[in-house]
């Protein structure tokens, strides 16, 4: 499991003209799932997620989390966060889960973070979504487990 997290002065979700998510300060994170994850997999990421120190000190320094900040989550499903690019020009998604599993942790870690952030907000599994954000710095981190 893998996601891409996004230091975001704001972000949102619009599906067929409508904002199905949307936050201000926080995290973006596209969430990858792969063959083999688990509900372990999925809590360890959302461990680094929220604990993860990305967010600036009053010394400008990145030494405070998502959860120190008190800032919003905004989850977005990603499979092509699974592809193998190593070979071709066409990405392969031969490690990628299948939809029902990819759903299935998804809504796995939704739930897990809802129970420990204030703001979660998410996108729509499988819809064709187009994702709006500023990302502030940019600050962009690829986390795997």
């Amino acid at each position: 499991m893998q996601g891409l997290i996004q230091r975001v002065s704001e972000a949102k979700v619009v599906v067929e003209g409508e904002v199905v998510g949307e936050i201000g300060q926080g995290i973006l994170l596209l969430l990858g799932v792969e063959k083999g994850d688990d509900q372990h997999k999925a809590d360890r990421l959302l461990h680094k997620v929220s604990g993860y120190r990305i967010f600036s000190d009053d010394e400008g320094k990145m030494n405070l989390s998502l959860k120190g900040i008190d800032g919003e989550l905004l989850v977005v499903s990603q499979f092509t966060l699974a592809a193998d690019t190593k070979k071709g020009m066409r990405p392969s998604f031969s490690s990628a889960a299948v939809p029902a599993l990819g759903e299935e942790l998804y809504e796995y870690f939704v739930k897990q973070a809802k129970a420990s952030l204030n703001t979660v907000q998410t996108g729509q599994f499988g819809a064709d979504m187009k994702v709006h954000l500023v990302n502030d710095g940019p600050v962009t981190f690829r986390l795997e487990v």
